[in-house]
């Protein structure tokens, strides 16, 4: 079976963010008069900058989406099943009580109580917003059915427009967290309803007067690069507010990584074995423990920054899952592969 290959940027995903945390850290620290400028802008407790570059990596995303492949979904209706229950009623609830175990019994004595509490509230982001954007990498390095993952991503944007909100309020209230609800939704209305929405009017337009292979493999390959550019900027940004953090507490980032790295094997086995009980077609299988292993981290970083800011724990938290994702879905991918024909 011939290997199949990563692009350059998504396969040192990791690095890249962790040049990107190193240049933030200076510019916090030797440079701080550039965090103290950008906090200025600001609107409704969300940082503009921040939010124009966040819109330029979601929106690409949304192009991707077919919602008219909704209508195939009930042709291999298990594969379905197993994401959605997975995704939505268990991912979020089993990442709240890793993540509280670790970092508020594991770790009580190296974590305060009140700094855990934020990186729980970071977690509990990134465990209600499935992957819509990676998975699609993930599908493809492992042989999965594409118009399948498709459909998949398609239905869980179409949840998360609905789900995100009241399951983010319920276990960050389970948590003691106060949050400001309107902000929250309003987040959700701004990195999800806005760029869902222009992204399938770009689609619907586009795809009147060309064809959906001069779409897909040249207009939405425009983007690429304002994507990358996008995250790398937005996670400087970031970590020029978390410089003088990392620097007092770099034992930090290993701390939060643990319960994040744990809850991603732990969803993939759970949706891939499930899979296997049910005899899904493993093209179907692998997508289908990937979207739910994977997490939608833009979503989590921009909602956290509106609720939390960006020098909060909640914030480090998001971006420590971006930092851990590529390896770990990488090794999920090769575990997927190997076990294939059984």
């Amino acid at each position: 079976m011939a290997e199949k290959k990563i692009g350059g940027f998504a396969r040192y995903l990791s690095i890249w963010v962790a040049v990107c945390i190193a240049l933030g850290v200076v510019i916090g620290v030797f440079f701080p008069v550039v965090p103290k400028i950008l906090e200025k802008f600001e609107y409704a407790k969300v940082s503009i900058p921040v939010a124009i570059l966040i819109w330029l990596m979601i929106y690409p995303m949304m192009l991707k989406v077919d919602f008219k492949s909704i209508v195939n979904a009930g042709k291999k209706p298990k594969g379905l099943i197993i994401t959605l229950v997975v995704n939505w009623l268990i991912k979020p609830f089993t990442m709240y009580l890793i993540a509280s175990f670790f970092l508020k019994v594991v770790f009580k004595t190296l974590i305060p109580d009140l700094i855990a509490t934020e990186y729980l509230a970071g977690a509990v982001l990134l465990g209600a917003a499935p992957c819509t954007a990676m998975v699609f990498v993930w599908s493809y390095l492992s042989d999965g059915d594409p118009g399948y993952t498709v459909v998949q991503v398609a239905i869980n944007d179409l949840i998360i427009l609905f789900a995100f909100a009241p399951i983010v309020a319920f276990l960050l209230g389970v948590s003691d967290v106060h949050i400001p609800m309107d902000t929250l939704f309003f987040s959700v209305i701004l990195f999800v309803v806005i760029p869902l929405a222009a992204g399938f009017i770009t689609r619907t337009i586009l795809l009147k007067n060309h064809t959906k292979e001069w779409f897909e493999n040249i207009f939405c390959k425009k983007f690429d690069g304002i994507t990358e550019a996008g995250l790398l900027l937005t996670l400087v940004i970031i970590f020029s507010f978390q410089g003088e953090t990392i620097l007092a507490k770099p034992l930090a980032i290993v701390l939060i990584a643990v319960p994040l790295i744990i809850q991603t094997y732990f969803i993939f086995f759970l949706g891939f074995g499930w899979s296997k009980l049910w005899k899904v077609p493993y093209a179907v299988a692998a997508p289908s423990g990937m979207i739910g292993a994977s997490n939608f981290f833009e979503l989590a970083v921009a909602v956290s920054i509106s609720l939390f800011g960006l020098s909060s724990g909640a914030t480090l938290t998001t971006v420590v899952g971006v930092l851990v994702e590529v390896p770990v879905m990488l090794s999920l991918v090769k575990i997927a592969r190997a076990s294939r024909d059984r």
